[in-house]
């Protein structure tokens, strides 16, 4: 999303909508969790987790996880919690 305007992220804000279950998804693996990780976070299985993933990224329009943490993040999908690193270096 790097050089998207302001218009076009604040239409993007409009039209695309996770689910409460992508956003934990996406949190967990935000937070460094594996696939398998985070499906037993929310006690499901790996599969699940993975189908939420995919849906994601093609909601997104992106290819990892790494691209979607950045999207959403940037969309305001899902909060940005910087690291106690992050905050010291501030």
């Amino acid at each position: 999303m790097a050089g998207y305007s302001a218009f076009t992220i604040e239409r993007a804000q409009r039209t695309i909508r996770l689910t409460k279950r992508e956003i934990e998804v996406l949190s967990l693996i935000a937070q460094g969790c594996s696939s398998k990780e985070a499906a037993d976070s929310l006690y499901v299985s790996k599969r699940t987790v993975d189908f939420h993933l995919a849906n994601i990224y093609d909601k997104l329009q992106v290819n990892n996880r790494v691209q979607a943490f950045r999207a959403a993040t940037r969309l305001g999908l899902i909060p940005f919690e910087p690291t106690s690193t992050q905050l010291r270096e501030a």
